[in-house]
C-alpha cells in the first residue's frame, strides 16, 4: 500500500541522461528506468495486486521498460502522485480524475473502461439489508449512511447529487450519522455487519458490481458471521449514469513513450487476453481511446458537491 507521503517521495527523478548522440528513445529509457502505475483502491490490497500481476508483465514488456504497480491508500494518493510526477500511470475514479484535472494536475486520459454490452458509464446504488424494513429513503431518516471516500464518484460525490436532487441538501442533518468507510468494500461489509443502515456503491449490472465480487469471493459477511448472498441485499436508489474509469498518464511523458503505453492498453486484449481478462474477471470490453474532455461533466459534478458542501459548512 502506498499513501500520499510514499507517492509524493518514494521514486527517485530517474537514471542519468543519455548522451548527446544516443537515441531518443534511449533518453527516456535511461530517464525512465522505471514507471510507477498507480491504481485506486477499488478492492483491497490483496485483490488488487493479483488482478493487475499480469497485466504489468505484460505492460512491462510492451513499453520495454520496468512498470511497477503502486496501491494507493486513497483516491488522492494517485491525484498527488501524479502532481508530484512519481506516479506516471493512474487509474482513476471519474471523480479523482475530474479533480486532478481542477487542480491543474498535468495529465491525459487516454483509455475508458468499457461494459460487457458496450456501454461506457456506471451507477451509484444505495444498498440496504433485504431483511431490513427500508424501502425508500424516507424510510432511512435518521439511520446511519456509509460512504466510500471524498474523492469517490459513486461512493461519494454521485451519492450527495442524488440526495440533493431529492430534496436532502445536507446528508449529515437527515442522516444520524455519515461514515466514510475508506473503501467501497469496507463499506459493504459496514453494511452486512450492522454499522449502518444503507451504504453507497459502484454497480454495472445486476451481475458485474462491487457488490457481485466480494460475494463471488465469498468475502461478505454478516455481524453473525454468515456468509451472506446478493438476495440479502436490495437496492432502493439507482442514480445517473456516470462515465467509466479513465487511465490516464502524466502529460509531460514523451511522446513515442505515451504512444507505446497508450498502444499497449488498445493491444491488450488480444496480445494479453487473460491478463486482460483478470483486470474485471472477464467482464468488460476492451478500452477505448479517451479524452479529457469527456470528463468535463464530471468537473461539473464535484464543482457542484464542493459548493453544496461549502454552504451547509458556513
Amino acid at each position: 500500500m502506498i499513501d500520499r507521503r510514499t507517492l509524493l517521495t518514494g521514486l527517485a527523478a530517474g537514471a542519468a541522461t543519455a548522451t548527446a548522440t544516443g537515441a531518443y528513445a534511449q533518453a527516456w529509457k535511461a530517464k525512465y528506468p522505471e514507471l510507477v502505475y498507480a491504481a485506486i483502491p477499488a478492492e483491497n490490497a490483496s485483490g488488487i495486486a493479483e488482478r493487475y500481476a499480469p497485466f504489468i508483465e505484460y505492460l512491462s514488456g510492451e513499453v520495454g521498460t520496468k512498470v511497477t504497480l503502486r496501491i494507493a491508500s486513497d483516491y488522492a494518493a494517485v491525484i498527488e502522485g501524479q502532481r508530484a510526477g512519481n506516479v506516471h500511470i493512474g487509474y482513476y475514479g471519474p471523480a479523482s480524475f475530474a479533480r486532478a484535472r481542477l487542480i491543474g494536475v498535468k495529465t491525459d486520459a487516454f483509455v475508458i473502461d468499457v461494459n460487457s454490452d458496450g456501454s461506457k458509464g456506471y451507477y451509484s446504488v444505495f444498498y440496504v439489508l433485504a431483511s431490513s424494513p427500508y424501502k425508500t429513503l424516507a424510510d432511512l431518516k435518521g439511520k446511519n449512511l456509509g460512504l466510500v471516500d471524498p474523492n469517490s464518484t459513486s461512493g461519494y460525490s454521485m451519492p450527495l447529487y442524488a440526495l440533493n436532487k431529492r430534496s436532502i441538501p445536507v446528508a449529515e442533518k437527515y442522516f444520524s450519522k455519515v461514515v466514510v468507510t475508506g473503501s467501497h468494500e469496507n463499506a459493504v461489509m459496514a453494511l452486512a455487519q450492522g454499522t449502518v443502515d444503507v451504504a453507497a456503491n459502484w454497480w454495472n449490472a445486476d451481475n458485474d458490481s462491487n457488490l457481485t465480487r466480494m460475494i463471488n469471493k465469498g468475502m461478505v459477511k454478516g455481524a453473525d458471521g454468515k456468509t451472506l448472498t446478493k438476495d440479502d441485499f436490495r437496492i432502493i436508489l439507482k442514480s445517473d449514469l456516470i462515465i467509466n474509469s479513465p487511465t490516464a498518464y502524466l502529460a509531460g511523458l514523451p511522446a513515442d513513450l505515451r504512444t507505446k503505453i497508450r498502444q499497449a492498453f488498445l493491444d491488450a486484449p488480444k496480445k494479453a487476453p487473460d491478463a486482460f481478462s483478470k483486470l474485471s474477471d472477464g467482464k468488460n470490453l476492451p478500452w477505448e481511446p479517451i479524452a479529457n474532455a469527456d470528463y468535463d461533466d464530471t468537473i461539473k459534478l464535484i464543482q457542484f458537491v464542493d459548493k453544496l458542501k461549502k454552504q451547509n459548512n458556513a
